[in-house]
């Protein structure tokens, strides 16, 4: 659903009344409505999502392997190639 930058849009849920209460003490606390803070929230929380979602975390061992990797002078193998060639006719 994407919105015209000056239009706006709406999300509905019920949630449990001490989630409710927790969310507006929390807001009050910050000074906000409660809608500022869930807006502000939910955004945040969105976009951390969609970062953690998009990072490799790789262990000590299989990051050195990949920068050992990197520094080689290997030539792709068979497998390597197949792949390559697979990921560039679904991206044509």
């Amino acid at each position: 659903m994407s919105a015209l930058p000056n239009q706006q849009s709406r999300i509905d849920f019920r949630l449990q009344s001490e989630h409710k209460t927790l969310i507006e003490r929390a807001a009050s606390v910050h000074g906000q409505t409660v809608t500022q803070f869930a807006i502000a929230t939910l955004v945040k929380a969105a976009h951390e999502s969609i970062q953690q979602a998009s990072l490799t975390e790789l262990s000590t061992r299989d990051r050195d392997v990949f920068l050992e990797m990197l520094d080689s002078n290997a030539e792709p193998n068979a497998a390597l190639k197949k792949a390559a060639k697979r990921y560039r006719s679904r991206r044509a």
